[in-house]
C-alpha cells in the first residue's frame, strides 16, 4: 500500500504541470523509440541475409581463381585465370565428398526481344545449377546436359528479364538477342525477391555455361565453380578434397600458396552476421545517445522540482517523514517519468519499424522487432531516471527543516 501512495503522490506532483512533464519525457520518448527502430533494422539486416545464404543452400562452396601480384599490387580473388573445364569434371569425379558441381561464367549485356532491350547479368551454368542453389523452375524447363554438352543457344529468364522484356506474353519458344547471338527461351526461374542490398536475384539469365564461353565471352578459364557437398557435415572433407585435387592437378609444390580460394557458404554467412552484429551494436550506440541526453533534462528538471517544493519539503519533515521518505518520494517521481517516456517511446519504436516499409527510401529495409530489443530500451529508460534523478531527491533530502520552512 505504501508503494501505491508513493506513486500516486508521483503522478500528482507531475501532472501539476503536464506540458513540462511531457517535454521533459520527450528525451526519453525519442530515445527509446530511436533504440528500438535502429535495432529492428540491423536484426531484420540479420535475418535478410539469413534467408538470402538459406536459398543459395546451406552445403554450398564456391572455388574461385587466386590473387595475382603485379608490380607489387595485389589484385585480390579472381585475380588470375588458374580454373579450367576439366578442373570442374575433376571434382565431380575423384571428391566424394562432393554432390554436384556446376562452373560460372558471369557477365554482363543488353538483352533485345522486338523492340524492348533489358540490361542484365548473364550466368553460364551447367544444368546442376538449380539443385545446387535450391532455384525452382516456374515455367518449361531448365536445360539438359547435351544442351550443355552441345553448346546450345537456350536460356532461361528470371522473372524480372520476363517480366521487362515480355510483359504479359508467353515468352517460351521466344528467340532473344545477348550481343547478337540469338537464344531460345526454355523456361522461366520461380522468383526468389530482393537480396538484403545486394540487387534482385531474379535480374539474371542463365545459359549454358559451354554456350557462354564460345559465343559471348570468348574465354576457356571458369570464373568460378559451385560446389555442392553430400551433406552440411561433409563440408570440411569436400573443402580438403578440392583444395588437394586442385593442388595436385595445378602442380603446387608443398608449401607455395594455393592460386586458387575454397570457401564455404557457412563460413560467408557467419562473416556477414558478425558485420551486421557490429552495425547493429553502432546503431543502437548512437541512438541510446538521446536516452542519456533525455536522463539530463529529467536531472534539470528535478532539480527545477526540488527548488520549486523546499517548503512543501519542510512541512514534510516538520510532520515527521525522514531523509529517506523524501529521497524515495522524488526518486519515484523520476523512475515514473522515465518509465512514462519508456511506454511512449516503445509505442513510438514499434509504429517507425512498422512505417518504414510504406517509404519510398526505407521500402526494400527489413525490420524485425525482437523482444529483447524492448525490454533492454525499457530496463534502460528505468535505470536513466534512476540514476539521474538520484542527486535531486538526495538534494532534497538533505534540506534542513528549519530552513525550509522559512523558504520564501
Amino acid at each position: 500500500m505504501r508503494i501505491f501512495r508513493i506513486l500516486r503522490v508521483s503522478f500528482r506532483a507531475l501532472t501539476r504541470n503536464k506540458m513540462r512533464t511531457f517535454l521533459t519525457a520527450l528525451g526519453i520518448i525519442i530515445g527509446v523509440g530511436s533504440v528500438i527502430a535502429m535495432v529492428s533494422i540491423g536484426s531484420g539486416a540479420r535475418v535478410a541475409i539469413q534467408n538470402r545464404f538459406n536459398a543459395m543452400g546451406t552445403n554450398l562452396l564456391f572455388v574461385r581463381p587466386g590473387s595475382a601480384t603485379l608490380q607489387g599490387v595485389r589484385t585480390g580473388f579472381g585475380g588470375r585465370n588458374t580454373l579450367k573445364v576439366g578442373d570442374v569434371e575433376a571434382i565431380e569425379k575423384s571428391c566424394p565428398s562432393v554432390n554436384a558441381v556446376s562452373p560460372n561464367i558471369n557477365t554482363q549485356s543488353q538483352v533485345i526481344y522486338l523492340g524492348k532491350n533489358w540490361r542484365t547479368q548473364i550466368q553460364g551454368v551447367s544444368e546442376k545449377y538449380p539443385e545446387i542453389r535450391k532455384w525452382e523452375i516456374e515455367q518449361g524447363t531448365f536445360f539438359t546436359e547435351e544442351q550443355v554438352d552441345n553448346a546450345e543457344k537456350v536460356c532461361v529468364l528470371g522473372v524480372d528479364v520476363k517480366k521487362y522484356l515480355f510483359e504479359d506474353d508467353d515468352p517460351l519458344g521466344k528467340v532473344i538477342r545477348i550481343r547478337r547471338v540469338p537464344f531460345t527461351v526454355v523456361g522461366i526461374l520461380k522468383s526468389k525477391g530482393q537480396a538484403a542490398g545486394m540487387g534482385s536475384r531474379d535480374d539474371q539469365i542463365c545459359v549454358p555455361y559451354t554456350t557462354a564461353s564460345h559465343r559471348l565471352v570468348r574465354q576457356t578459364f571458369i570464373q568460378s565453380i559451385d560446389v555442392q557437398a553430400v551433406s552440411q557435415d561433409k563440408i570440411p572433407q569436400a573443402q580438403m578434397e578440392i583444395t588437394d585435387l586442385l593442388r595436385n592437378r595445378h602442380n603446387i609444390q608443398p608449401g607455395a600458396p594455393d592460386d586458387f580460394t575454397v570457401r564455404n557458404m557457412q563460413d560467408i554467412a557467419e562473416n556477414a552476421e558478425s558485420a551486421i552484429g557490429v552495425l547493429t551494436l553502432l546503431l543502437g550506440s548512437i541512438a541510446a545517445i538521446s536516452l542519456v541526453v533525455g536522463g539530463i533534462g529529467i536531472m534539470n528538471i528535478m532539480l527545477v522540482s526540488v527548488t520549486e517544493r523546499i517548503r512543501e519539503i519542510g512541512i514534510r519533515m516538520s510532520v515527521g517523514a525522514r531523509e529517506r521518505d523524501i529521497l524515495i518520494q522524488f526518486l519515484s517521481e523520476a523512475v515514473v517519468l522515465s518509465l512514462i517516456g519508456g511506454f511512449l517511446g516503445i509505442g513510438l519504436g514499434l509504429g517507425l519499424s512498422k512505417l518504414m516499409k510504406y517509404i519510398p527510401i526505407f521500402s526494400r529495409i527489413t525490420t524485425v522487432v525482437s523482444i529483447g530489443s524492448v525490454l533492454m530500451s525499457f530496463l534502460f529508460a528505468g535505470s536513466v531516471g534512476v540514476f539521474f534523478g538520484f542527486y535531486p531527491a538526495r538534494k532534497a533530502s538533505k534540506l534542513d527543516p528549519i530552513d525550509a520552512l522559512r523558504y520564501e
